[in-house]
This record gives C-alpha cells, structure tokens and sequence, in this order.
C-alpha cells in the first residue's frame, strides 16, 4: 500500500534543514564561499524547471514585497497565469507560493516536498531550507506552466536561492540599511549583491539609486536600465481615503489619479516600479482598465492592516530602520484619530532597537508594550524595554504578542489606536490572534 505523501511530513524534512531565516543571516560584504553551485545541482535534479519559467525578479531592501504583490496583481488582471514566490510568511508557509493569488494547496506542497526529499538525497551537500522551498516553487511555477512568475529574492541576491533564474525583467526597489554588518564599503556591497540578479538582455527597473552606486546596476549587462525619477517618474502621489491617488509617468503610459488600495507615501514608488516593471515584462502599455482594477483591489496582509475596529489596530511588518520610518510617516498621514496612541513592537535579534524606536517616534506614543516575536531570532523583550526607557519612552514588558495585545486592549478605549511594528513574525502572531479571537 502506498502512503500518500503529506504537509506535516514535508515540513518536519523541511526542518531538518539549516534555515538561515532562523539565523542572523549572512550581512553583505561577509558572503564569501557562497555560491549557486548547490541549488544549481538541485535544480538540474529536478529537470531544470527555473529555464521553463519566465520572470520578474525583484530585491531591494524594502519594497519588494508590496511591488511584487501589484506586478503580480497587474499581469492577472491583464490576463496572464501568474505564479509568485515571497518571503517571509504571515500564517502559514503556503502563502509563499501563490498561483492567480492562491497559495498552493497542501496536497500539492506535500507532494513537492516528497519528491525534493527523494532528490535531495542524492546531493554531497544538504540544501537549505530556503534552497528547498525556492526548488519547490520553480517546480510548481513549470508544473502548471505559468505565463509569469514573480520571484522575490530571500536575502540580498547574487548568492541568493532565487537567482538561478534567468529573468526578463530585474527590479532593485532601493538600497538601505539592511543585512549588513555597517563596515566601511557596506553601501557598495550591497549594491553589488543586489545588482547581480540583473542578467544579460534583461530590462532592470531601479529605484532611486545613489549616483555612487549606479555603475553596479549599469554594468551586469541589461539591454535596457531604466531609473525610477529619469526614464518613470511619479507625478503625484497623495492621500485617499484607504489608500493613494497617484499618478505615473512611464516610458510607454501616463497613468493619472490612479487609486492604489494601500495605505503609505512609499508605496507611490512601488506603483511607478510596479507600473514600469510590468510594461517592462509585456513590451507594451497597459490599458487603464487593467491598471484602475489591479491596483484598486490590492489586499497585502500585515502591512498596515487593520484588524480591529474599535479601539483601531493595525499591524504593518516593518522590520528596520527605513521601514520604521516609513511606517511612522504612514501612522502619521493615513491614521489620523483623536484618541490616545500605544505602539506594541517586537523586534528581531540583529536589529538596533534604539534606533527602530527613535524611527517609530515611540516617545510620542502614550504606552509601548515591549514584546518578543515567536521566532528563534526574537530580540528579548527587556531588552527592547530597556532602550525605550532611554529613549524616555513610557515602557511596559509582555510575555507574549497576544499578551500584549490583551494589555492594550485592557488600557486601551474606542476611540485611540494601536499600531504592532516591528517584524512580520510579530505582525502575523498579533493577526491570527485577533482573527481567531473575533
């Protein structure tokens, strides 16, 4: 009798596996001895299903998510089979595959996840965690012939699982201060890691890059480099009700009073990178049809969501120290309310958390409930308290996000606002809570 292969069982593989998401990672500049050499030996065991797929490929140190999401988002409205691969994910691991927006159905993961552990067997070096997974969503993406994938790098980018693709279009959101260790040069390296997923004849789509760094961008051999500011432009971008009006200038449309249903100045840029990214991958303009219902819909769980009415919450997985910024900007402009404020933040080890809060204003708030995320990389909770009480932030400690999120509802009335920062696992944990406790 054969036994049908199951989720629980490809996950219990998968984690047997070294997860460098559970880790501190690998900071730029320190990347020496990495290379694509096992995930291409992987990929040539599962009958190289990266070459069958066509992509945009997108990294950046913030961004990249909510830009591949309206890629994604616009190449379905078009018309187009797409496949999109992300990371990390909210509530459950099938999130990071999606087929037309659908995670991929347990049955067809478990299946996956059965033959890689087959496959893998066959490696002198273990895969890791994320190699698997990326290995998993290139089969699947080939399997069921997509017409697009949308591939997001997981760290980085020249050494990155992903980068085994050979993609038609190459996005670079931005450059900041993430996945390093801040040496000398750490501006630079980044670049050039980010820079390495631009591939001969692709078309590379960045975003405001500083001057000194743009030379790694130009010389990976693009047959077209197209600079956000320059060759696109954003020509309005301001507040709607749940969400921007923005308008875009790009090589082939201009797109005026454009609705995009998501809160946040920054997420201006990522329509103008989506817009021109994905005129990019078809070689032709998008009808403003498709352009109104794609970015009118758009739905991104954990980034400014909100998730309870009264008192307001709304959780955004912001996890450094341009994200926070960002995010207080967006706490600022599109949360307006006349009640009290409380932030609860939990960070992840390797972050600097003086610096997170001073970016989230948190001495302003009138309470920060310090807790620790449920990953193997939380940052201690004192810990994050202490900085605040240096900050003269008003501090308290919870055992647990769904601890601290009781706490706030207890202090908490109707009509104040509590905004959860600080990392997507942190992000996911208070959002399942309070979902499952509606």
């Amino acid at each position: 009798m054969v036994t049908e292969p199951t989720l629980a069982a490809g996950l219990a593989f998968l984690d047997r596996h070294i997860n460098l998401e559970a880790t501190k990672g690998i900071a730029a500049g320190h990347s020496d001895g990495l290379s694509l050499d096992s995930m291409r030996s992987l990929m040539v065991l599962l009958g190289d299903p990266q070459t069958d797929i066509s992509a945009v490929h997108l990294t950046g140190t913030n961004g990249k998510g909510s830009t591949g999401a309206m890629i994604s988002q616009l190449l379905h409205v078009y018309g187009l089979t797409v496949g999109t691969y992300s990371s990390p994910h909210l509530s459950s691991i099938n999130e990071r595959i999606r087929l037309n927006g659908e995670s991929i159905a347990d049955d067809d993961f478990a299946e996956l996840l059965a033959v890689l552990e087959v496959v893998g067997g066959h490696l002198y070096n273990p895969p890791s965690y994320f190699e698997l997974l990326t290995a998993a969503a290139f089969r699947y993406f080939a399997d069921v012939a997509v017409d697009a994938a949308v591939v997001e790098v997981g760290m980085l980018g020249r050494t990155d699982a992903t980068n085994v693709v050979d993609a038609r279009v190459a996005v670079v959101t931005n450059i900041g201060y993430d996945h390093t260790d801040g040496a000398p040069g750490w501006r630079e390296a980044i670049a050039q890691e980010k820079a390495g997923i631009i591939k001969p004849g692709a078309t590379a789509i960045l975003g405001m890059q500083s001057i000194d760094v743009r030379p790694f961008f130009f010389n990976e051999g693009a047959s077209e480099v197209l600079v956000l500011g320059e060759d696109f432009a954003i020509e309005q971008n301001k507040l709607a009700v749940d969400g921007r009006l923005v308008s875009v200038r790009t090589p082939r449309s201009n797109f005026e009073d454009v609705f995009v249903s998501l809160h946040g100045h920054h997420q201006g840029a990522n329509t103008a990178l989506a817009l021109a990214a994905t005129e990019a991958y078809l070689d032709a303009p998008l009808p403003d049809d498709v352009v109104e219902a794609a970015l009118g819909s758009m739905m991104l769980p954990g980034r400014f969501e909100r998730v309870h009415a009264k008192p307001l919450i709304v959780v955004d997985g912001a996890h450094n120290t341009d994200g926070a910024e960002a995010a207080a900007r967006t706490i600022g402009e599109d949360f307006v309310h006349g009640g009290r404020h409380f932030l609860i933040v939990g960070l992840l080890d390797g972050r600097d958390p003086v610096a997170m809060l001073q970016a989230l204003h948190a001495p302003e708030a009138d309470l920060v409930i310090a807790c620790t995320p449920p990953s193997s990389r939380g940052l201690d909770a004192e810990v994050l308290a202490d900085a605040a009480r240096s900050l003269g932030a008003r501090v308290e400690v919870a055992d647990s996000p769904e601890d601290a999120v009781d706490r706030a509802l207890l202090v908490a009335d109707e009509g104040d606002a509590i905004f959860v920062v600080g990392s997507m696992y942190l992000a996911g944990a208070v959002r399942d809570f309070l979902i499952n406790n509606d």
